[in-house]
């Protein structure tokens, strides 16, 4: 299909759209007016990570194209959780940990979006607001008889739940009716007419769609991406050792640059067009390289990230780092680094300190296996002890591409 709207163009061409509710309704729309959008994020935790990173390129790629972003926290549906791909009950959070995260994920949005008071300007709105105000006979009476119990059992959410005889609790049965009735709620009270999210949203977003035809007679919008994953199977949002935050407190700038300074070689074209501003003709020719030279794509591809994400200061020392380390065999600035005193640490707990490895014991395997090097010389006893004088620097690596300083104080 040929788009008329800047929008679904520039979605288009960069990979976003997977599927649409109306395709030629939301393209008329979006050609004529400005278009509020949502995306819905819960506050499980004080920042999100990269495998939420596309919706949140959504939301920007809405703003470029003239329309406004509309960024849901849900401090009301976190309070009884997504069961979407999960096969456990989510742990209660007190309000004021909720509370808490939303400001400090608000922080990383305001890196990839221009809020204000604006028309095309972004807003951060809380579904605590209006879900925590509703009764539950109200919530019944207004919402509940648009639903049926046959149409909700057949959504994957709770199907494969069912399949796996994993418990699913009443609560987490009703989240699909609320994130519904926010579709509804947005639409009344703010005008958004368009709902995004990624593909596992799909029945969610259907929902919200169906949910304010019946009760307002008002059309809006469903818009889903593809399930984002590396080249590997492997979803996006993962490394080896563990989440890719988004928030400098918990990833620092340098973990967060190598992680897509390591990508697959695979991977580097659709990661450009998906997580970067990039223009498409210079992605089209970065991700032609070939052999080594295929390493400068990548950097191009971790500066442009992370400066997107941490800043421009934040991708610049990032990538000085890497390169005194790697190209030059120096201790960069921006790399972890552990302080230990006179009685030092045994090598295996000091690739834990630093995050190489999960765990003493996996430490242990990987010493084994010959990975880990102290000062570039392989090691292979993990209860080696390391000392270091006060001030002086010894570097830890484990494989090509961990690296880390021990510090003497």
């Amino acid at each position: 299909m040929t788009y008329t709207s800047s929008l679904l163009r520039l979605l288009d061409e960069r990979g976003y759209i997977h599927q649409m509710t109306d395709a030629e309704g939301l393209d008329a729309l979006a050609a004529k007016q400005i278009v509020p959008g949502y995306v819905g994020f819960d506050a499980t935790a004080p920042s999100l990570h990269v495998g939420n990173l596309v919706s949140i390129m959504l939301l920007r790629r809405l703003q470029q194209a003239g329309h406004k972003p509309v960024v849901l926290m849900g401090g009301g549906t976190t309070r009884i959780g997504d069961p979407t791909g999960k096969d456990e009950v989510r742990k209660m959070l007190t309000d004021e940990a909720i509370e808490s995260n939303i400001a400090s994920i608000r922080t990383a949005f305001e890196r990839f979006l221009t809020f204000g008071d604006g028309p095309t300007d972004a807003v951060m709105v809380n579904n605590h607001d209006w879900l925590g105000k509703l009764g539950y006979i109200e919530m019944l009476q207004l919402v509940g008889t648009h639903f049926t119990v046959n149409r909700m059992l057949s959504f994957d959410s709770v199907k494969l739940r069912l399949e796996r005889e994993q418990p699913m609790t009443f609560l987490e049965f009703n989240y699909m009716i609320l994130q519904g009735y926010d579709f509804r709620h947005l639409c009344s009270t703010q005008g958004v007419r368009l709902q995004m999210g990624g593909s596992d949203q799909w029945g969610n977003i259907v929902n919200g769609v169906e949910l304010t035809r019946r009760m307002d007679a008002t059309e809006v919008f469903g818009l889903t991406t593809p399930l984002i994953t590396k080249a590997d199977g492997t979803k996006m949002g993962k490394s080896v050792s563990g989440a890719v935050w988004l928030n400098e407190e918990s990833l620092p700038s340098y973990d967060y640059w190598q992680f897509w300074r390591n990508c697959d070689d695979r991977d580097v074209g659709k990661f450009l067009r998906l997580f970067t501003d990039l223009p498409l003709d210079e992605i089209t020719r970065l991700e032609a390289l070939e052999g080594s030279e295929i390493n400068d794509a990548k950097v191009v591809l971790a500066n442009e990230a992370t400066r997107l994400c941490r800043g421009a200061e934040a991708a610049a020392a990032a990538e000085a780092t890497a390169r005194d380390t790697f190209a030059g065999g120096g201790l960069g600035e921006d790399l972890p680094t552990i302080e230990v005193g006179s009685e030092g640490i045994r090598l295996g707990a000091a690739c834990t300190a630093l995050g190489f490895t999960g765990s003493n014991g996996e430490a242990k395997r990987k010493i084994a296996e010959g990975a880990v090097k102290l000062d570039d010389q392989t090691m292979d006893d993990p209860g080696l002890l390391i000392t270091t004088g006060a001030g002086e620097t010894r570097k830890l690596s484990l494989g090509k591409k961990k690296h880390g300083i021990i510090k003497g104080i």
